[in-house]
């Protein structure tokens, strides 16, 4: 089996690690890594492949930054390229980021079976870019590989074939239960002077927190409200600090005493940093999965939540986007510890293996044909 893995963006490669690295050594399996350039930079790209032991990629299609409809054709017309060169049976695709989606539609309308990692999650909100690369992927693919029992009843729901859907678990988790140890050893708490458990680490940047100026200055007032209640560190992602900086939002924060604004980390660093963490304040879906992996309290400041298993089994709570709301769970979350979750069920580092499993017996089957039985 001839199996492209397409990785673009930050989240991406935490969850096509530990599939190459249980997929290639395999005699059945020719795997190829495409990375179509959506994160290009040394902290969301490059650095990762340091840090997880990803091989250079095969392929780098460099597309670099642009609005979401110029960088999917982009994406399109090199991967059409790519598979033009490259004989392809499956091309296993992961979240839900423009990469994802463009790659699926090239794939499947050159009649090559597309695997989807991650799917069926769904917040319910169409607004969201992500939802739309969500739905329409999962509408196109061959395999369904799901991260909790949630997500075959929207894919069933949504006309999915079930004999396409399986549920493996979290691959995510696989990444941080690897090298959740070698973590450890970080320095980033004595670099920022930080105390375990004395601090909130944050990361913010939906279009719907940042990209207006309202909605800009909504999320500085709910920072305001953490800061002012014990040390923040936020690690500044590229479309945040373009936003603050156009909103003249940068002084304001700086200001801040007890607010740390630092240049995006490294995977260890910022894994040790939520590890130790009194809680994590996020907009972002994969750090609600991590937090509950690792029993730190999330406070996600979204309306809705595409994982909420995060809510019902783990440490994650949706405040909304209310400052004044984010403040109250803060409190109760100082003073009495905040949600205790559970590691939800096959978020136990054996993802990736049950991924290969499916694909060997589809292999098999595609050469020993059915069974004459």
């Amino acid at each position: 089996m001839r199996i492209v893995l397409v990785a673009g963006a930050r989240p991406n490669f935490m969850k096509v690690a530990p599939i190459l690295h249980a997929a290639r050594g395999l005699g059945w399996a020719d795997v190829r890594l495409v990375h179509t350039g959506q994160h290009y930079d040394k902290k969301m790209s490059d650095l990762f492949f340091e840090e997880l032991d990803l091989p250079r990629p095969d392929i780098h299609l460099g597309v670099g930054s642009a609005s979401h409809a110029v960088q999917t054709a982009r994406i399109m017309e090199a991967f059409d390229r790519v598979l033009d060169a490259q004989p392809t049976d499956v091309v296993l695709v992961v979240g839900d980021v423009n990469s994802t989606i463009a790659c699926a539609l090239v794939a499947v309308k050159r009649r090559v079976k597309v695997a989807h990692v991650e799917a069926g999650l769904r917040s319910g909100d169409r607004s969201m870019p992500e939802e739309i690369n969500r739905v329409l992927t999962d509408q196109i693919s061959d395999y369904l590989f799901t991260t909790e029992r949630s997500a075959r009843d929207n894919l069933l729901r949504e006309g999915v074939a079930g004999e396409k859907i399986h549920f493996v678990g979290n691959v995510m988790i696989d990444t941080l239960f690897r090298h959740r140890e070698r973590a450890k050893s970080s320095s980033i708490l004595g670099r920022l002077r930080l105390e375990r458990q004395g601090y909130a680490a944050c990361t913010l940047h939906r279009p719907s927190n940042v990209d207006t100026l309202e909605a800009a200055e909504n999320t500085a007032r709910a920072l305001e409200e953490l800061a002012h209640r014990l040390p923040v560190v936020l690690p500044v992602h590229p479309r945040t600090q373009a936003r603050f900086a156009d909103f003249h939002l940068i002084e304001r924060l700086t200001a801040l005493p007890t607010l740390q604004m630092i240049e995006p980390l490294g995977y260890f660093d910022f894994l040790a940093l939520m590890d130790n963490a009194r809680l994590v304040f996020t907009d972002s879906g994969g750090i609600q999965e991590e937090t509950t992996a690792l029993g730190v309290p999330c406070l996600t400041f979204r309306e809705n939540t595409e994982r909420p298993i995060t809510v019902t089994e783990g440490t994650n709570t949706l405040v909304g986007v209310d400052p004044g709301r984010v403040a109250e769970v803060a409190d109760h979350v100082l003073s009495s510890g905040g949600p205790v979750g559970r590691v939800p069920e096959l978020w136990d580092g054996n993802t990736a293996g049950r991924i290969i499993m499916v694909l060997e017996a589809a292999c098999l089957a595609a050469h020993t044909g059915p069974d004459p039985t």
